[in-house]
């Protein structure tokens, strides 16, 4: 079901509200472009600093602007089960047709609290859910023998974006895991490490920017043509560097998206502007490849 690309879209802001234009804009950039779906409300589209009602209207929004195109994962997770299923319930109503779960952040669960939260989201749901494990954000990792479980006992969890910055993970999980459970890199420069153990396609943040290159990388990786997926992995891969190590996420990628001319580069705080040190650097890459 979601084998290809998905892109984790920023939401762009104006003078502190939604920009619904821009969105609109965005997203039918997305799928003219080949992209496979669209994850509205995640981290790169700054969550935490969305009240619930804008939480709401993006992912209405969303599912308005895409018309049945692709994919519309909604993000909703929260440290708080009751939250976490309030709002997949209201993205099913909504009209999302799958479902993007984080980890619980912050309170740091075990791993029975980890499962009894993913089963109380997958149970308020028909959707089909992909889990989301970010460590690095998170402070915690969703364990392979919970994976295991959760998918055994709610179906409907069969999907895991996987941020652990590990391949050997992938393929821990492809030895643990039925085949029909889907694994998808949630970093763009490991895609292909990921791919090539069995992972099969991406949740991106490149994918804002650079959607149709994306796409034609993990078709070409899906259909065993490595040698040009991997030339387009190396013709981008200083971007998902810089990414990466310029400032944390969503920055970087708001940047480049107003460089570009898509939308305006506004974040929330505590997300603050990149340094103009960075941002000239960032200006240096886009160039070098064409997209300012």
């Amino acid at each position: 079901m979601f084998a290809g690309t998905h892109t984790a879209i920023v939401t762009p802001f104006k003078n502190g509200k939604l920009d619904e234009a821009a969105l609109k804009k965005l997203i039918d950039f997305q799928f003219d472009n080949g992209i496979t779906g669209i994850v509205p409300c995640g981290t790169t589209g700054e969550s935490p600093t969305l009240d619930y009602d804008e939480h709401e209207a993006v992912v209405k929004l969303s599912v308005e602007f895409a018309r049945g195109r692709g994919v519309v994962m909604a993000g909703t997770g929260s440290n708080s089960t009751r939250e976490a299923v309030e709002m997949t319930q209201e993205a099913e109503a909504a009209g999302a047709t799958a479902i993007l779960q984080v980890a619980p952040y912050y309170n740091k669960p075990t791993q029975d609290g980890l499962f009894q939260h993913f089963k109380a989201v997958a149970q308020s749901t028909k959707l089909p859910i992909m889990l989301y494990s970010i460590p690095g954000r998170c402070g915690i990792e969703i364990g392979l023998e919970t994976i295991a479980k959760l998918h055994e006992a709610c179906p409907n969890i069969c999907a895991i974006k996987e941020a652990g910055g590990n391949p050997e993970r992938v393929s821990q999980m492809k030895q643990l895991m039925p085949a029909n459970f889907e694994i998808l890199s949630g970093d763009d420069g490991l895609t292909l490490p990921f791919m090539i153990v069995g992972a099969v396609g991406i949740v991106s943040v490149a994918g804002n920017l650079i959607p149709g290159p994306l796409s034609q990388m993990v078709q070409h990786a899906l259909k065993g043509e490595w040698a040009a997926a991997q030339e387009i992995h190396h013709r981008y891969y200083p971007l998902f560097a810089a990414f990466l190590k310029l400032s944390t996420n969503p920055i970087p990628i708001k940047t480049a998206m107003e460089l570009a001319g898509h939308c305006d580069g506004e974040l929330r705080l505590p997300m603050s502007p990149m340094s103009e040190a960075g941002r000239a650097e960032l200006k240096g890459i886009l160039t070098k490849l064409g997209l300012v």
